[in-house]
């Protein structure tokens, strides 16, 4: 009975072990596959498979097939360029590239470029790019047509990136600045431009000064001749009739006032002494 119950107990570990044995081979060739990745198989005898493998959880044979995984999401590069313009003014720029690998060319990619691949394409097509576009603008034209240089690299980065098995989503232009020398002109140049604006709007302003007086002269110089004329035709009584017209402005002005007085012609203080 004992002998029994131990032969028993030896054939259920050797049972256990073998399924140990057999999970740790399945698990040892199976792999997983992220959301927004991609696999592809290196094959020691026949070396990278032209099947690109989706997401999920998938077999290979192990020590003779090994899985490269990459990210076929949309991920963003900065590649900063220093270039020269057209007036061969110092440029730098830098431009924003969102990219991702196009599935299909993932074998290619891999056997050409390596898991790498954006280091080794990106910087250096976008520099070639950028160079061969700003140098067909002034650097005034790199800032007044902005929007045309940015459109004018996107097409020429977007065939370029193309034949490594790269697709462009979204090129923009981020930071955009020239030489000490070209900033300085600039800066002296809209001084130049407000000392200008100002001293156009002194010039008007004296100009319509002059107007002004010109005008208060002829009105004043009507006047005088409306006035001679008069003179010659009433004499005297106009001028009688002006004085009457100020003595009556006064004494309207003074009546408001409390702390005047009016005193009879014969009288020189407000309150007459006894006799």
């Amino acid at each position: 009975m004992a002998q029994q119950m131990a032969n028993l107990f030896t054939r259920i570990g050797q049972i256990g072990f073998g399924v140990a044995v057999v999970g740790g081979v399945v698990n040892s060739a199976l792999y997983n596959v992220d959301a927004g990745h991609r696999a592809v198989i290196f094959d020691r005898f026949a070396g990278v498979k032209d099947t690109v493998i989706g997401e999920g959880t998938h077999f290979f044979i192990p020590w003779v097939q090994r899985p490269v995984i990459f990210d076929a999401r949309t991920r963003p590069r900065n590649v900063p360029v220093n270039t020269g313009s057209k007036d061969s003014q110092t440029v730098n720029i830098t431009l924003r590239v969102l990219f991702h690998p196009m599935s299909q060319e993932l074998p290619r990619i891999f056997t050409t470029l390596g898991i790498d691949y954006e280091d080794r394409v990106l910087p250096s097509i976008t520099n070639e790019v950028l160079k061969a576009v700003v140098a067909q603008y002034d650097a005034g034209e790199l800032i007044t047509h902005r929007e045309k240089v940015s459109r004018n690299v996107s097409e020429q980065l977007t065939e370029r990136s193309a034949q490594f098995g790269l697709i462009l989503d979204d090129i923009s232009i981020t930071h955009l600045t020239f030489g000490k020398e070209f900033t300085q002109a600039v800066e002296l140049k809209q001084v130049a431009q407000q000392e200008a604006e100002r001293a156009k709007f002194l010039v008007e302003k004296a100009e319509q000064e002059k107007k002004a007086a010109i005008i208060s002269a002829d009105g004043d110089a009507s006047a005088a001749t409306l006035l001679a004329k008069s003179f010659g035709e009433a004499g005297e009584g106009l001028v009688e009739l002006r004085r009457i017209e100020a003595a009556e402005d006064i004494a309207y002005r003074l009546a408001k006032n409390r702390n005047v007085a009016y005193l009879p012609s014969n009288q020189t203080t407000l309150l007459s002494p006894p006799q």
